[in-house]
């Protein structure tokens, strides 16, 4: 059963990831994959029921911010668009020397809730702004920022090197792109357990979980971009919960439920309970709890500048790799 179910996954995924997220038909026509007002719909649903303190949004955001702290340099100027925008503000604490900030999102009241979250708790010496708009067509003039953060938001996206490329022409030169964004192994053991009980009573799957990219396809994508100097790594974070009614309850408050445009507007009952079944069967602790993994990709990018470091070109090289072995490697 489970080579069956894997083959499935696999077979899901590529049907659904092709050339970054979207792929062209014959015709020339782009396909979506995500339903943007439905995602939006989501997102307002989420600013009401958000939780204060969300320990995996804010150990995810935290570690994204990390990174400003990695650089000597200063951003002025700041863009936070879509995701865990909330948590950024909240948690940015004078990193990064950010002057200027902007708060963006497709979603009303997600915009509503960050403005109401300043109006109650401040960033001391730090301008914010927020406006209302979608991360695939960035309202920002080209070269007009020092760093834009996106905080597990752009892998809804239908074109996500679009969307990258956006922030990359919005950056000054030597400006910053910090993105985090969900990876192919999110939510596995949801994905193992609702395949095998679709198998099982309807005979066959559906796409019920979002595709995702996976680590292979960050560096990639800031390549494409054309970003400079990218870097990729990933983490994994695994949350306890006491159901998987909790983990999709969860999901909810984070706006990450589903949003594809081919999907089945509900899952049917005994379906649905022969998921939560099958999850606590096969994933369930000894402590009665069930495990749901969260693998985040962080992807740092920079726009070109001469100060940069870069590559020598090939063949340049004044002493050849023979030379240091003979050196440090002790060989004859």
């Amino acid at each position: 059963m489970s080579g069956a179910v894997d083959l499935c996954l696999r077979n899901t995924r590529r049907m659904l990831w092709r050339n970054g997220r979207s792929y062209c038909t014959h015709h020339g026509s782009r396909v979506k994959i995500f339903d943007r007002n439905l995602k939006r719909k989501q997102r307002d649903r989420a600013a009401w029921l958000l939780r204060p303190g969300d320990s995996l949004v804010d150990a995810v955001a935290e570690n994204l911010l990390d990174r400003l702290e990695d650089c000597k340099k200063t951003f002025p100027s700041a863009l936070c668009m879509g995701g865990s925008l909330e948590a950024i503000r909240r948690l940015l604490n004078g990193r990064g020397g950010i002057e200027k900030l902007t708060m963006m999102d497709a979603s009303v009241d997600m915009v509503k809730l960050c403005e109401q979250a300043e109006q109650n708790s401040p960033n001391k010496n730090v301008e914010t702004s927020f406006i209302v708009a979608d991360e695939e067509y960035l309202p920002v003039k080209e070269s007009s920022l020092d760093l834009v953060i996106s905080c597990l938001g752009l892998h809804w996206t239908n074109d996500l090197p679009g969307a990258m490329i956006q922030s990359k022409l919005s950056l000054k030169p030597d400006g910053l792109f910090l993105g985090a964004i969900l990876g192919g192994e999110t939510l596995r053991e949801l994905r193992i357990a609702c395949t095998v009980a679709q198998m099982e009573r309807e005979g066959g799957i559906s796409p019920r979980l979002s595709p995702l990219a996976q680590v292979r396809d960050a560096g990639n994508l800031l390549t494409r971009a054309g970003f400079t100097l990218p870097g990729v790594d990933v983490d994994e974070y695994t949350v306890r919960y006491n159901s998987a009614l909790e983990l999709i309850e969860h999901l909810r408050t984070m706006g990450e439920t589903n949003a594809l445009l081919q999907r089945n507007i509900s899952l049917k009952r005994d379906t649905a309970l022969a998921t939560a079944a099958i999850y606590e069967s096969m994933f369930g602790t000894e402590d009665g709890t069930i495990p749901a993994t969260f693998q985040v990709i962080f992807m740092t990018g920079w726009r070109e500048h001469p100060s940069q470091q870069r590559a020598k070109k090939r063949g340049s090289a004044t002493v050849s790799f023979k030379d240091i072995h003979k050196e440090f490697g002790g060989g004859t």
